[in-house]
């Protein structure tokens, strides 16, 4: 019999000393508990707890949880479970020994991300990766990307969220500062915050390279070094849990809502993409000694150097390269597919139909251009607008990685790029394809396009489908405070 791929992925060369040299680490570091993490489909950190005494039989065993875990094993609106009923099997989650990483706020911690597995006992596929794993896809799709056209795909990402105070009651008191955007007094007030995120994020491997103020209350982004698709993923997962962690310490809500406020902005994600021939690893120590790492070495590693194929080629020092071009005319071609990943809830399109705020309502691109769905905000890199703080960056780095794939393999034409406020250059007569404005138009977007569903391998198009599609169906089946101000008095 085969190998299966649990077997291969246990058995896989070097993966013992890993084990080893967590072994070790756990021991010196005193770690007495571990995380072992995987992430649902809507961007949620699953997972289970072990003591570290249970390492080497974990590490080779894995654990089991009920496939509705990817799918956040909650109910829709019928009361039946999503995705997988009681009867389903039990995934097995296997943990990665070079993402082990000690907790900073509790050092008797440790987490690890886990690769999702069929059961092996299943009757059909035993012991195959599981496509309801968001993480396990992209790293997958994006290895069969690399080999088949020898180019890496790098993000940025540039999280928004926002910072609100908690009511007696527990609910949000708004923002904890005025939304002033850029203000240094506004990014000072929230000083203490920041700084111990900031403190755990480069405990954890985060390379910090700059912060503001944002325009809505309480509004901070803080960035990191861009990287490999997938390590960039971790980090924004990573962020968002230390974020989480940093609230309880000063009461306050770490909101990552894209429109908690109407009338100011919302919390974008945009994600800045450049894809990349060769390069090399390097280490980057962030704060910490490299001879008593709190994590394993690999956390702390960033792809750098190669060749960047989306750098100008032409006398026009704005203007993309050739295979920036064909990148740039499969995400735009499929932009209104891409933003039912983007834009993933309901909340979202609120920040699309509260104008004036730069949100990108029109499927275009352009240079400086923030009223199209892409630009190209500096030499060498792309700005994708169409995605808030709610996204789950593993679909939307692999449906990413599908449209490009599409205009590089298709040679897609993005035509020329729009250099008009695009609201002025409507006016003047240009048909510009408008993104979905609800969650229903873009899951139809999503529903009749076959190329970005390919970013969402196996199962996971079903997965996100009956998700999402329950998301909006619950939503047009509740009655709002709107309804009852608008239409209480509507007759005589």
């Amino acid at each position: 019999m085969p190998e299966t791929d649990i077997e291969k992925f246990v058995n896989a060369p070097g993966r013992d000393e890993q084990v080893k040299e967590v072994r070790a680490k756990i021991d010196k570091l005193g770690v007495e508990y571990i995380y072992l993490q995987f992430v649902s489909v809507t961007g949620k950190i699953m997972g289970k707890g072990i003591p570290a005494d249970h390492w080497e039989s974990i590490a080779k065993k894995g654990f089991q949880l009920v496939y509705g875990a990817t799918v956040n094993l909650f109910t829709n609106r019928h009361g039946d479970y999503l995705g997988y009923g009681p009867e389903a099997a039990e995934l097995v989650g296997i943990p990665e020994p070079e993402t082990m990483m000690q907790l900073p706020w509790e050092p008797k911690i440790a987490r690890f991300y886990c690769t999702l597995f069929r059961n092996r006992e299943e009757p059909e596929d035993p012991g195959a990766f599981l496509t309801a794993d968001c993480r396990g896809n992209l790293r997958r799709l994006h290895d069969e990307f690399q080999n088949k056209h020898g180019l890496q795909l790098r993000m940025g990402t540039e999280p928004e969220m926002m910072w609100l105070k908690r009511g007696e009651d527990g609910k949000p008191a708004g923002g904890f500062s005025k939304p002033f955007c850029y203000h240094i007094d506004q990014f000072e007030s929230l000083r203490p915050v920041y700084m111990k995120v900031i403190e755990y994020a480069r405990k954890m491997g985060l390379d910090m390279i700059q912060g503001d103020h944002e325009d809505a209350p309480g509004q901070l982004e803080l960035n990191w070094m861009f990287d490999d698709v997938l390590k960039n993923a971790d980090r924004l997962t990573t962020y968002r849990q230390i974020c989480a962690q940093v609230a309880r310490e000063f009461n306050l809500i770490a909101c990552f809502m894209s429109k908690p406020f109407m009338g100011v902005s919302a919390s974008g994600c945009h994600h800045n993409l450049s894809l990349w021939k060769g390069g090399e690893k390097s280490f980057s120590r962030v704060g910490n000694d490299p001879n008593n790492l709190p994590g394993m070495k690999d956390n702390y590693m960033y792809t750098v150097g190669g060749e960047n194929t989306f750098m100008p080629d032409s006398d026009n020092p704005r203007m993309p390269g050739k295979v920036g071009l064909m990148a740039i005319g499969g995400i735009v071609k499929h932009l209104r597919a891409l933003t039912a990943v983007g834009s993933s809830t309901v909340n979202s399109y609120r920040r699309l139909w509260d104008t004036g705020f730069w949100a990108p309502v029109f499927a275009d691109w352009g240079f400086q251009n923030r009223t199209t769905g892409l630009r190209v905000s500096a030499p060498g890199r792309f700005e994708y607008r169409s995605v808030d703080s709610m996204v789950n960056p593993y679909l939307m780095g692999s449906v990413i990685l599908a449209a490009v794939k599409d205009g590089i393999e298709n040679n897609l034409d993005p035509g020329e790029p729009e250099e008009r406020n695009i609201y002025e250059a409507i006016k003047a007569g240009k048909d510009v394809r408008k993104l979905p404005m609800s969650l229903g138009e873009a899951l139809e977007a999503l529903a009749n396009d076959e190329i970005i569903q390919g970013g969402m391998p196996g199962e996971m198009y079903r997965l996100y489908h009956e998700y999402k599609t329950d998301e909006w169906e619950r939503f047009m089946h509740s009655v709002s405070d709107w309804d009852q101000e608008e239409y209480i008095d509507c007759l005589p």
